[in-house]
């Protein structure tokens, strides 16, 4: 088993930037151009890529406290086993620190998953620093500013 960890810092606070993360049906948008679509059914997510690859994950936690999404690809291409966890870590007065591990099987499947954990990583930071938020300091709800829903599904509860 092989494993990445990847860390980068985002220039956020650190409960608005878990306001979009935690919001696992809308990856997409958090995500992209590195993710071009999503869906939520249940507990299973499916993205789809911009190099045309769709992976089927089952979301196996979100945890408010730690501010933590954990997750497992199903069948990925490549790959026997997968298992990734992101997590918001605070990093100071308006900042955070974004965490990406990754464990996986065969350990060849590096060389394809690094790429897009680091090119994932700057999605998300310049995604998120380029929120009104960040670019103004203002508070607005967290999830007016992260362009999310509560479920994460496109309706408010």
């Amino acid at each position: 088993m092989a494993s990445i960890h990847h860390e980068v810092v985002v220039k956020m606070d650190t409960d608005e930037a878990w306001a979009a993360l935690r919001q696992v049906g809308q990856a997409h948008r958090l995500f992209a151009p590195v993710l071009v679509g999503g869906q939520l059914d249940g507990d299973i997510r499916t993205v789809s890529f911009a190099n045309g690859m769709v992976v089927r994950e089952r979301i196996l936690d979100v945890d408010d406290q730690r501010k933590r999404v954990a997750y497992a690809v199903l069948g990925g291409p490549g790959l026997e086993f997968h298992h990734a966890s992101m997590e918001l870590l605070e990093e100071g007065p308006g900042r955070c620190r974004f965490r990406w591990i990754t464990d996986f099987v065969p350990d060849n499947a590096a060389a394809a998953l690094q790429p897009l954990i680091e090119q994932g990583s700057q999605a998300l930071k310049k995604n998120l620093e380029g929120t009104p938020l960040a670019r103004t300091g203002h508070r607005p709800d967290s999830r007016a500013a992260s362009g999310m829903t509560e479920d994460g599904l496109g309706r408010t509860p």
